[in-house]
This record gives structure tokens, C-alpha cells and sequence, in this order.
């Protein structure tokens, strides 16, 4: 039997394991997807706050995401369509590091809660168990993306080529709230599924990478459409320069940028970058979850 103090150094080694495990699959993952993530920058900053590209007075750079993509690698080489990557690397590791790594146990622990709470069973069936993916999903990610927003701004601003700091990296939480919620509890709710569909066949208690690939791609889209208003908001929050009094000169908070976008550009324009966003997102989303899966089963071989 262990000693109690040996538990809680197995508790954190749990964890610590939880959260390099997951920072590598994402580090794993962005140096695919990266190339479409400054394409999808590019494309969200185009013709902001204009009805037209006409009406800015400047012409339309991009056509959409594949042109987006061939023209920077055109005009800026290898360099240019891997911008950020450096602190892409460092933020994919804090921000997914943090939410796939401590979604199980945090959702574990409000599973746990709600059957001590309601009885056995309210916690892991039925709504409660939804609610409790969705939660815990949604509060995993939005601490990892508070600690990652420092690296996510530097990114942004390499990514679209502004040199400048940027105001609203407070409002970062919001959207990483959102994508976690959607993609971890799709994600855990799709694989379960399938997994008792019979349609894969069994490789273990978390299955085959081929339904891995099917979970993970079926989130993706879930995913894109719920996280692409918030990130064209989110983009355009950071690309920003200071005015004077520290508040942003183009947006002064999250909801005025969401209010100016819509009325200026239409509803439409939340959706700016969709392609280039699901280019990247779609990948991002397989690749990052095939490669937690198989580091996860990499490292029980290891170390258990």
C-alpha cells in the first residue's frame, strides 16, 4: 500500500505526464498546420473594417486560402509561410499541454462529484455526463489559453507581419473556452460512439488510430464552425496598435470589435478565413488527437 506521501507525487506524475504528452502531439501537429495559419491570419485582416477591398483603397491581396498560401510562399519563401512557428511551438505546448492533458482528470473529478452528489450514475450517463465533457473541456481550456495568450499574441502579430504589440490578449479565454468545449467533448463523445458501433475493430481500451481519425475528423468541423467568428474577432483584437490611453485604436473591447465587423462587413465576415481555417483546424484536429493517442500508448509502455 502507498504511503500518503507517496500518492500525491503519483497524483502530480499522473498530471505531468498528462500535460507533456499532450504538448507534444500539439507541438507535433502545428508544424504541419502552421503553413495555413498565416494564411488564415492574413485572410481575416483582409479588408478589415471595409465593405470592400475598393473602399480601403488598397487592393485584394488573397483570393482565398490556396492563393493566400502560394502567394506568401511565392513572396516570402519557406521563412514566410512557417511565420511564428518558434512561438507557435512554445504555445501549442502551454495551451494544449493544459487542456488535453487535464481534461480527463478535471472531467473525472466533476463526474465524481455529480454521483456523490445526485447518486451513482448521474455524472457518467445521460446529461450529466455531457455536461461534465462540456465543462471540463471548456474550463481546461480556457486556462490554457490565459497562460498561453502572451505567446499567441507574439504569433498573431509575426504571422501578419505587424510589428507592433497588441491590445484584447485578455479576451483570448473566450475563444479558447469555446474551441475546447466543442472539440474535447466531441471529440470524447464521437469516439466513444464509434468505438461501440462495432465499426473499428478493438486495439486496446482507447482503439485503433483509424478511430482516432474518424473522431478526430468528424470534431474538426464541429470545431471551425464554432471557433471561427470568435477568431476573426480574436485576430483582429491582437493585430490592433495602441491609442493613446493603453485601449486598443480600432476596437475598444471584444463585443465593440464583434458590433463594428458585423456592421461594417456584414454577418459574413465572422466567417473570413473559413477555408484557410478548416485547412488548418481540420489537419490540426486529426493530427493533434492521432498523435496524443498514440504518445499516450507510447508512454503507458514506458513508464507503467
Amino acid at each position: 500500500m502507498a504511503s500518503p506521501t507517496q500518492e500525491p507525487k503519483s497524483q502530480l506524475a499522473t498530471h505531468a505526464r498528462g500535460f507533456i504528452v499532450g504538448a507534444i502531439a500539439a507541438c507535433g501537429a502545428v508544424t504541419i498546420t502552421n503553413p495555413m495559419e498565416v494564411a488564415k491570419t492574413r485572410l481575416q485582416l483582409q479588408g478589415e473594417l471595409s465593405k470592400t477591398a475598393a473602399a480601403a483603397g488598397v487592393p485584394r491581396q488573397y483570393n482565398g486560402a490556396l492563393h493566400a498560401f502560394i502567394k506568401i510562399a511565392q513572396n516570402e519563401g519557406l521563412r514566410g509561410i512557417q511565420r511564428g512557428l518558434a512561438p507557435g511551438y512554445w504555445y501549442q505546448a502551454i495551451m494544449n499541454g493544459t487542456r488535453l492533458g487535464f481534461y480527463e482528470p478535471v472531467r473525472n473529478v466533476m463526474q465524481g462529484s455529480i454521483d456523490a452528489l445526485a447518486g451513482v450514475g448521474a455524472g457518467t450517463t445521460g446529461v450529466g455526463k455531457v455536461a461534465c465533457m462540456i465543462a471540463s473541456g471548456a474550463s481546461c481550456g480556457m486556462l490554457g489559453a490565459f497562460l498561453g495568450s502572451p505567446l499567441f499574441l507574439v504569433k498573431t502579430r509575426m504571422q501578419s507581419y505587424s510589428p507592433s504589440m497588441a491590445v484584447g490578449a485578455q479576451h483570448s479565454y473566450v475563444t479558447g473556452g469555446v474551441g475546447s468545449a466543442v472539440q474535447l467533448s466531441t471529440y470524447d463523445a464521437s469516439k466513444e460512439t464509434l468505438l461501440k458501433s462495432g465499426w473499428f475493430k478493438p486495439a486496446g481500451k482507447d482503439g485503433s488510430i483509424s478511430l482516432h481519425f474518424a473522431a478526430s475528423a468528424f470534431t474538426s468541423l464541429f470545431v471551425c464552425i464554432a471557433m471561427n467568428p470568435f477568431d476573426v474577432i480574436m485576430t483582429r483584437m491582437y493585430n490592433q496598435n495602441h491609442a493613446k490611453g493603453g485601449q486598443g485604436a480600432m476596437y475598444a473591447s471584444f463585443v465593440d470589435c464583434f458590433a463594428k465587423t458585423v456592421r461594417t462587413e456584414g454577418p459574413l465576415a465572422l466567417y473570413k478565413g473559413f477555408s484557410a481555417h478548416y485547412l488548418r483546424i481540420g489537419p490540426h484536429t486529426i493530427l493533434t488527437f492521432v498523435f496524443l493517442e498514440q504518445v499516450k500508448k507510447a508512454a503507458s509502455k514506458i513508464l507503467d
